[in-house]
Formats: C-alpha cells, sequence, structure tokens
C-alpha cells in the first residue's frame, strides 16, 4: 500500500476515504490522530491493526462539538457543557457514559465512551464534511513516540495506513488532558495539555479529585 500524503486543502480526499472505511492520519493541536469513522467496524478495527494497539483499549473520538457528542452519548452532565465551551476547540478529553451506537470496539467493550473537539481547521473541516465521529488515537505504532508532523507519522506509519494530511508541526506537541465526567468528583485519567488549575477555574469547588 502507497500511504498518500494530503496537503491541508484535501478535506474532501480525507473524507472520502474515510468514509470508505479506510485510515487517514490527522493533525490535531496536541499530536497526530489516526483516524477511522467510528461508526465502521472494520474500519476501527483496521486502526488497532495498524498501530498494534490492544483491543482491551478503548478509543476516544474526536467530534466538532456537543451536538456530535449528544449522538453518541448519554446522561451528560451540565458540566461537560460547560467545559466544552471552554476548552473546545482543545486539548481536552471527557469521559462521558456511551449510548450504545457506536459499535462495541470502539469503547472496547465498555460503557463509556471519551469525546474531544481538536483544535484544528483541516480536522474540524473533514469531521464536518464526514458528519460522523472520528475513532483517533494517536498516529503512532503502539509503544512507539506520539507524531508532532507528518513525517513522524510516515516514520512509523507509511504503507500500513491509506493517507496523512499534512496539517503542519502540532502546537501543543502532548496529548490531551483527560477527565472522567462518570466519577464523583470528576477525575483527571491523564494530564495533558491542561492543567487541574485550568479545570477548575471552570467547575464549581470540589468537583474535581485532588490526589
Amino acid at each position: 500500500m502507497k500511504t498518500e500524503l494530503l496537503t491541508g486543502g484535501d478535506v474532501a480526499r480525507a473524507a472520502a476515504l474515510l468514509r470508505a472505511g479506510r485510515l487517514v492520519a490527522l493533525p490535531t493541536e496536541t499530536v497526530y490522530g489516526l483516524a477511522a469513522d467510528a461508526t465502521q467496524e472494520t474500519a476501527v478495527q483496521a486502526n488497532y491493526d495498524a498501530k498494534g494497539r490492544p483491543e482491551t483499549k478503548p478509543l476516544n473520538v474526536l467530534v466538532d462539538g456537543m451536538g456530535m457528542v449528544e449522538a453518541v452519548c448519554r446522561d451528560i452532565p451540565a458540566d461537560a457543557y460547560r467545559l466544552a465551551e471552554a476548552f473546545w476547540p482543545g486539548p481536552l478529553t471527557m469521559i462521558l457514559w456511551g449510548n450504545g451506537t457506536l459499535p462495541p470496539i470502539v469503547p472496547a467493550g465498555g460503557t463509556t465512551q471519551g469525546v474531544r473537539c481538536p483544535d484544528h481547521p483541516a480536522t474540524l473541516a473533514v469531521i464536518r464534511a464526514l458528519r460522523r465521529p472520528l475513532a483517533c488515537p494517536s498516529a503512532n505504532r503502539s509503544g512507539l513516540p506520539s507524531p508532532k508532523s507528518a513525517q513522524d507519522v510516515l516514520a512509523q506509519l507509511d504503507g500500513g495506513i491509506d493517507a496523512v494530511l499534512d496539517g503542519g508541526v502540532c502546537a501543543v506537541g502532548v496529548e490531551s488532558t483527560i477527565l472522567d465526567l462518570t466519577a464523583a468528583p470528576y477525575r483527571i485519567l491523564r494530564q495533558g495539555g491542561l492543567s487541574p488549575a485550568d479545570l477548575e477555574a471552570v467547575l464549581d469547588p470540589g468537583k474535581l479529585e485532588h490526589k
């Protein structure tokens, strides 16, 4: 397989590949992600296979806003909307209760679903063109460094995926902060582009767990 190198203007081509069940690495402000149409089980399986990722590890999805979150999650707390208003598009992944509309392979058979709206115009345009969420872990082989440029992606996955959309070097360069909103108090599962202080500035006192 020859991996296509797309430019930021090739949104329609990237969306067409994803619609056809192909894998496309996309830029975000954090790191490059390996995208598959999250509604297609075979595409999501191919994503796991390309990365060598254990299928016991759930996949977060990229969305274009809370409207798309409402299509895949249930019992969404008001705080999720407050956090999205403050930090989306941006480096915040929220863990919410899934509603079962995505194939079970996406949440690895679990009942929760991670969601994020990325802060990159090309990738947001792809999601809007596709009109579906993207299963999108980092575009690296499992256990290797997360890629921060299209060239980093090709160094690991050239020939193993269908395309890379070159959106330049990632501005943040570290993964998103993951916040579990299904627990009380809310728990930070991974420290990333947002700090606890950033989150506490939006949440009511006592809502965020302190370790």
